[in-house]
């Protein structure tokens, strides 16, 4: 098609179209280069504990020897890591990787169904949990293969007394890890103890070696790993690299809100800013808007990393301003669409724009970025990253011409071999060696991308196709709103109607005012025929509004 590569005259002008995806042998490679390079910088810091690059250095190095010479693990092997944003994780993380494992990200909320799926499915051996949930293991844990179970406190890492009062609070005072039982379970810390007093083997890595299982579609049906090799993920990491002009290597710090076992965090807050030298500052608990706006207040930071309904949530607090954004030059939205009203009050407040970026666990994730020099467009998802190509294609695989809406479609060094031990589902998310997205979008004719919306929450209203981000779209640009969702309800007459779900800013907005917003923003049949207040979304533990479990209260 002539117009395959019509954004690149769009392209950023600095950025180059094309990386070389056998620079580095492996994931590894990349780590151990910024572990020397930068030893003696602060690479994770956490609850006021830092960590330099060369302690991760040691620590993950322990961790890779106790997994290998205590543990019995082999090259292969599967070790699932469920724990949210702690000095632990990157390096239980690194530690895995060096031993030659393959890494299950696993969400901590999981339930222990969610659990025993994802660890059956991925035939984990290993895994690392942090105590709060290791009651929901112990329900499990006899169902699946894991025979080696490493348990941590939150505070473990943070040394000495601190460590000591963290680990009581959490315990006794706020009761937040229920009594488990784990026979054989072993102490994160004497596990790097332990592996301090044994040699390391370094195991020979290929680009095409498997790094990690990223499981996806847990919020819309049965989870599968989507099979992330080194080579896709150093790939990735060189694009987002290349995308990030004018990066100050050694001097960059990144407030890293989003949890590490998300896709988009994983290789742009962790392999991506400790491949600079950035000092990364771990947010645990983000839901908890005072204690982070707290964090924000001590830092200057220079990058920022979040999802629509983070980025939403900080600009509702009136101490957000007090933050110094002096430093701030990156402000990357993903994981969701973000909203025109959300980015436009970020710039206002920040003094910086908020581009918006797109990808998949698929594909490593990152496929498209906003330029970060200035000429982001709001409501678009930018242009493919360097060695990456991006079209539209119709239900058939046929390319589509330029401003025409059909089903995203990509290829690149960063799109994933397919889902672990499902052919079938693999087989139909390609179009040949073009990765399906399952977004639905169009290119315009300057080259940048735009989603329209998921197929699946796609609402068919009398024949016509209306996209729930559109509604969203207008809707929370009221001054009284404060979050919306719209999902598609039965309805008799046209097969189906809107529904929005309205969470409001201010106590007096009525039905009537959501109504004359929608009439002065929206046709007749996007308009929502059913209107209803909340006091809160549904959401993912990254802040993505899961629509389906409003589809499921309905029927």
């Amino acid at each position: 098609m002539s117009s395959e590569h019509i954004w690149y005259k769009a392209y950023p002008k600095d950025v180059p179209h094309e990386i070389d995806p056998t620079k580095y042998s492996s994931i590894v490679e990349i780590l151990e280069k910024s572990m020397e390079e930068y030893k003696d910088l602060p690479a994770f810091e956490n609850m006021g504990k830092s960590l330099s690059y060369g302690q991760i250095d040691e620590l993950s190095r322990n961790f890779a020897s106790y997994l290998q010479q205590v543990a019995g693990l082999k090259k292969g092997d599967r070790i699932a890591l469920q724990m949210p944003n702690l000095l632990q994780y990157p390096v239980a993380l690194f530690g895995a990787l060096r031993a030659g494992l393959v890494v299950v990200n696993t969400n901590p909320l999981y339930t222990p169904r969610e659990m025993k799926h994802q660890f059956n499915d991925s035939g984990a051996v290993a895994i690392v949990i942090v105590s709060n949930f290791a009651h929901n293991l112990e329900t499990i844990l006899g169902d699946t293969n894991i025979k080696t179970v490493i348990v941590t406190e939150l505070g473990d890492m943070l040394g000495g007394l601190k460590k000591m009062l963290v680990n009581f609070v959490v315990k006794k005072i706020k009761k937040m890890v229920p009594a488990y039982h784990l026979p054989g379970a072993i102490a994160f810390n004497k596990a790097l103890k332990q592996g301090a007093s044994h040699s390391f083997s370094q195991p020979e890595l290929s680009l095409t070696d498997t790094a990690f299982l990223q499981y996806t579609g847990g919020t819309t049906g049965v989870a599968k790993g989507a099979t992330l090799s080194h080579g896709n993920v150093c790939a990735n990491i060189m694009q987002s690299d290349a995308w990030f002009i004018n990066t100050d290597k050694g001097n960059e710090l990144v407030v890293t809100a989003l949890p590490l076992y998300h896709i988009f965090a994983l290789t742009v807050n962790c392999f991506l800013m400790f491949s600079i030298g950035a000092r990364n500052v771990l947010i645990t608990n983000p839901r908890d808007m005072k204690a982070f706006l707290k964090e924000l207040k001590k830092v200057k930071m220079t990058v920022f990393t979040a999802v629509n309904t983070l980025f939403n949530g900080l600009l509702h607090q009136p101490e957000f301003a007090e933050v110094d954004f002096s430093k701030l030059k990156y402000s990357i939205g993903g994981g969701m669409a973000v909203q025109g009203p959300v980015a436009k009050r970020w710039h206002q407040v920040t003094g910086q724009p908020l581009a918006e970026g797109y990808g998949l666990s698929e594909t490593s994730p990152v496929l498209s970025v906003n330029p970060l020099d200035g000429t982001e467009q709001i409501g678009t998802i930018g242009t493919p990253v360097p060695s990456t190509e991006m079209c539209i294609m119709d239900e058939e695989g046929n390319q589509l011409p330029q401003g025409e809406v059909g089903e995203i479609c990509a290829r690149g060094p960063q799109v994933m071999s397919g889902y672990w031990q499902r052919p079938e589902e693999t087989k139909a998310t390609f179009f040949g060696d073009w990765f399906r997205t399952g977004d639905i979008g169009m290119m315009q004719a300057d080259g940048f991308f735009k989603i329209v919306d998921r197929k699946k929450d796609m609402i068919l209203v009398s024949g016509f196709n209306v996209y729930p981000n559109e509604i969203e779209e207008v809707i929370v640009a009221h001054d009284k709103v404060l979050e919306v969702a719209a999902i598609g309800v039965p309805d008799e007459k046209t097969t189906e109607a809107v529904k929005v779900f309205i969470v409001k800013k201010d106590a007096s907005l009525t039905e009537d005012e959501v109504m004359e917003c929608c009439k002065a923003g929206l046709t007749n049949y996007k308009r929502p025929k059913h209107i209803e207040f909340i006091d809160e979304l549904p959401k993912s533990n990254v802040g993505k509004i899961i629509r389906r479990l409003l589809r499921e209260g309905e029927s």
